[in-house]
Order: C-alpha cells, then structure tokens, then sequence
C-alpha cells in the first residue's frame, strides 16, 4: 500500500503549556478544525476526558482519534481512523517546543493509501499537507486571541450577471500569490485612477489554476468595468466573465484563510453537492478591502460556476 507521510509546522505566540493543553483535549479541536469548518452540521463526540472523540458528517465522513501517549508540554501521539469514505488508519503526533514566549508546533501523519489510489500518493500528501496548514493557521488564530478568524455563510446557489473586466494575469507560486496579487491590483488601481467612472462592482480574482503538487498558481485579477477603453498599457489585458449560475461562500476574515472556502467548495464539489461549469474557472469577488476596515472584517465571496 502507498505510504504518505506529512508534516506541517506553525510557531505560536504563547507559552507551551498553552498550546500544549488546546492539543491533548479534544474538546478545543472543534473550534480549529480544518475539516470541521467545511461541515458545520457534522455531529461530534467528545469522550469525558477529552482524549477521544468522533464524528460524523455529509462532507467529512466518519471515524474517530484517540491519545494514545502523551508527555507534557512535548508530544502527543494519536491514532486516526476513518469509517467513511473508505476505511483507512493512520498515525498522527503533534511534536510542541518552547521557545521562550513563543511555541514550535510540529504536525505529522503516517499513513497509507488503498492499492487502488497508488496514483493519489502526491496529490492526497497536497491535499492533506493543505489541511493541516490551514488548521495550524486557525490553531494560531486560537490559541493567540481565543477565537478562530474564519468564518463560512454558505450563499447557495444564485445568477452571476457576468462582467467586462480588465485585468493583469500571473502566474506565481501559492508561496507568493498574496504579495503578486498585491502588486496587480497596485498596478490596476493606477490605471484605474483615470477611469473611475468606468468601474462596475467588486474586484475579483479568476483562479485558472491551483496545482497544490508544484505549488503553482495561475490567476488574473480584475475590476469590473461598463466598458473597456481601448488602448490598454502594457501588462493590462480585457476579458469578460459570461453570465452564468453560481454557488457562493461567502468568508469573513483574513485572506490567510481563505483557503477555508476554497477547500469546502472543492470538497463540496466531489461530494457532488453541485456540479460545476468546467468551462468557466471559479473565482473571488472582495466585498471590501484591506484598509477600509480590520483584516478579520474583511469579506470575500467564492464562486463556483455551476450547470
């Protein structure tokens, strides 16, 4: 059977007996779970003292973990099994380390895949290596200020009127998509100073594509116009978002976590929850913007083109 092994660090501002004490109760893990998020109506059973839960859901399946050896304030060791989808074991730890004020959190599994998915091993390693950056992220988030900064309205199914836009088109790493993004819409915004009058509705994002294997990622960001001037400078182009209908999320918090919606609208859509226009790529629309209000109020719609 494939092996998967992965491993995902985060450093926390705050002692190791705080972080230590949110990992071995799993009474803390439903605030920062990164599955859990994607499926808010999933039923979770904590046992008395906290060292065994499980659950139950429409998108996460089911199984349970349990402690199995712990020793403060260092590791934990955990064993893992899912019921559904399919049948699977695996071995996880979290390896904690202080660092004075500050505590190194190191997140491992081992595990193993069906003989039939040898052909998943990278992908699945992407995809869960993806998980657990997103849940030490919110583990960050709550252990540093008490609450989780991610928060999900999922909008249903809706019309997209579609939209002439102009744009700058990327392709970065997932590494530095947040400081391009920040550098195209510096460039779109100055050109856009000019013709304000033009603007349409919310900047938005168009993902092309997401390969969580390389690591790469191409995308254009764009501001929806009335219509398109004509000679467009260097490095801008014109394109258009047909009208078509959409399933929406809507995310509250830091673009950190916008991964939150992303993954529940993928998981969703394997799930069969819907399904998607391949035609047209999924993207973003940015209801308000850094600056206009705190990072945690920022709100983000993510639209997957349906049929």
């Amino acid at each position: 059977m494939p092996k998967m092994q992965i491993k995902r660090s985060v450093t926390i501002n705050a002692p190791v007996d705080k972080v230590y004490s949110k990992l071995n109760d799993f009474n803390h893990w439903t605030a920062w779970s990164p599955w859990l998020i994607m499926d808010p109506k999933a039923t979770v059973t904590v046992a008395e003292d906290g060292k065994s839960y499980e659950w139950e859901g429409e998108r996460v399946g089911s199984g349970n973990m349990q402690v199995i050896n712990e020793s403060d304030n260092q590791f934990i060791y955990y064993d893992l099994t899912f019921l559904t989808p399919w049948k699977s074991t695996a071995k996880v730890r979290f390896e904690t380390i202080s660092k004075g004020a500050s505590t190194e959190v190191h997140w491992l599994m081992d595990s193993s895949l069906p003989f039939f998915m040898f052909w998943m091993k990278k992908m699945m390693e992407a995809f869960v290596g993806m998980d657990y950056e997103r849940g030490l992220a919110m583990l960050k988030d709550y252990v540093e200020d008490g609450e989780v900064h991610s928060k999900l309205d999922f909008k249903g199914a809706s019309n997209f009127a579609g939209c002439k836009y102009v744009g700058v088109k990327t392709v970065c790493t997932i590494e530095t998509v947040g400081s391009s993004m920040e550098q195209d819409f510096g460039k779109l915004m100055a050109f856009m100073a000019d013709h304000k009058e033009l603007i349409a509705g919310n900047t938005f994002s168009i993902y092309h594509k997401w390969d969580m294997v390389k690591r790469n990622v191409e995308y254009t960001s764009g501001v929806p116009l009335k219509s398109v001037p004509t000679n467009l400078p260097a490095g801008i182009i014109s394109g258009e978002i047909p009208a078509t209908e959409v399933y929406t999320l809507g995310h509250t918090g830091p673009y950190a976590h916008l991964g939150n919606a992303w993954s529940t609208l993928y998981n969703m859509q394997r799930g069969k929850a819907f399904k998607v226009n391949k035609k047209i790529h999924p993207f973003e629309t940015y209801v308000n913007i850094p600056g206009e209000v705190p990072d945690n109020e920022l709100v983000t719609e993510v639209h997957f083109p349906v049929k």
